[in-house]
């Protein structure tokens, strides 16, 4: 499994943390941000297509804010891919 870290932009959480092997996501950890909704997705998204997380969440939005968690993950995966 090769692990990576993202610091997001523009976001509450100031970091997220996850593994990614044979294309499935493992161990996602946000650091900072609303602690019961990222714990739920990391809980839902646990051993998820990452392919399909990026599609799921690249996008999504919080109040007025251009991105989101969720977007910030999606992105740090899309790029994880590539390297993988």
């Amino acid at each position: 499994m090769k692990n990576f870290t993202i610091k997001t932009q523009g976001t509450c959480a100031r970091q997220i943390e996850f593994g990614l092997e044979n294309g499935r996501l493992h161990h996602i950890h946000f650091q900072g941000g609303c602690s019961g909704n990222l714990s739920a997705i990391s809980k839902l998204l646990e051993g998820a297509d990452a392919r399909r997380v990026v599609d799921l969440l690249k996008g999504n939005t919080c109040g007025n804010k251009s991105t989101s968690c969720a977007d910030q993950l999606a992105r740090g995966v899309e790029e994880a891919l590539k390297e993988e």
